[in-house]
């Protein structure tokens, strides 16, 4: 074996053999030692941290217990705030069925209203006309009649060449024409 140095620490070379027993091997002095050192740890633990650690671990739950409570919390009033929005939500759907329902109504009722006028215009106009028809048939009858009575004149003055006076030809033609007027052209 070739020993290396390496400052002040030397290294041998071994070969290199693994031996399980060294590992594996339980001694009982061994446990013993183990158990009343880990029993010395625990009372030099307890007579001067166990109660920092106590208190630490108790700081830790009741930290962790109230995250736990205010997100429990938090969730309810997540959960009563969705309730609220969907009952708005509900509540604007219903707004906006009942605003619907009201512009319709409010559409049908200013249809109504508009067809009722544009009859009654109608039916107005109607009138008017029936009126300016009826009108313009009389003014036509009295124009036709004294056209009528006109040409009976000229006529009549021919056939009584004189044998009669105008005045009483012109009341003879006249109430030729106010009878055959009475009857239907």
């Amino acid at each position: 074996m070739v020993p290396y140095n390496l400052g002040c620490l030397v290294l041998e070379q071994k070969a290199f053999t693994l031996n399980i027993d060294n590992y594996l091997r339980i001694n009982l002095t061994d446990m013993i030692m183990v158990l009343i050192s880990t029993f010395l740890i625990i009372l030099f633990a307890k007579k001067y941290f166990w109660d920092k650690i106590v208190a630490f671990v108790k700081k830790r739950q009741d930290l962790i217990q109230q995250n736990i409570d205010s997100s429990e919390a938090l969730k309810a009033e997540a959960q009563a705030q969705k309730d609220k929005y969907d009952e708005q939500m509900r509540g604007a759907g219903k707004e906006a069925h009942a605003i619907l329902a009201m512009a319709r109504n409010d559409a049908d009722e200013e249809r109504e209203r508009i067809l009722a006028q544009a009859q009654n215009e109608a039916a107005r106009l109607k009138e008017q006309a029936q009126e300016e028809i009826e009108r313009d048939k009389r003014q036509a009858q009295k124009d036709m009649k004294a056209a009528i009575s006109d040409v009976a004149m000229e006529a009549a003055k021919k056939l009584v060449d004189k044998e009669m006076d105008e005045k009483t030809q012109r009341k003879f033609v006249d109430d030729f024409i106010q009878q055959a007027g009475d009857q239907t052209w």
